[in-house]
């Protein structure tokens, strides 16, 4: 069964960082990462861009967009996981594994009720381009 790993943190905590904290955070992710492709288990994951430059589009018809996300909460979706496993704990062991090693995250796990794969993208490290 396929899971999203939704992580949350807050942005503000992240955003003040060292190159270099953020950079170590990552190599400890990208073990589990590496790990899981291995098994064949970790689909599309994403870190995400700053709230500063995200959209929301809503309402019916052509919809309106706004600035946003606007949420009450202290922390900001900033990125996902797709992976597969067998059932609700495997994911579970998933996103302890991922928050092991970046404790200050928050992880949702939601079963995916629909997946599809889209055009295989290129591997990118861009910065946010606003």
């Amino acid at each position: 069964m396929l899971y999203a790993i939704l992580a949350y943190h807050d942005e503000e905590e992240v955003a003040s960082w060292t190159s270099q904290e953020d950079a170590a955070l990552m190599r400890d992710l990208n073990k589990i990462h590496d790990r899981l492709t291995q098994e064949g288990r970790l689909g599309p994951a994403a870190r995400l861009g700053a709230t500063q430059g995200a959209c929301v589009l809503r309402g019916r018809g052509k919809g309106v967009v706004t600035d946003g996300p606007f949420t009450e909460s202290k922390e900001q979706l900033l990125g996902f996981y797709v992976i597969d496993c067998a059932d609700r704990n495997g994911a579970i062991a998933a996103a302890r594994e991922l928050r092991d090693v970046n404790p200050g995250a928050i992880y949702e796990i939601r079963p995916v009720l629909l997946y599809l794969p889209g055009a295989p993208f290129p591997v990118t490290d861009q910065p946010n381009p606003d």
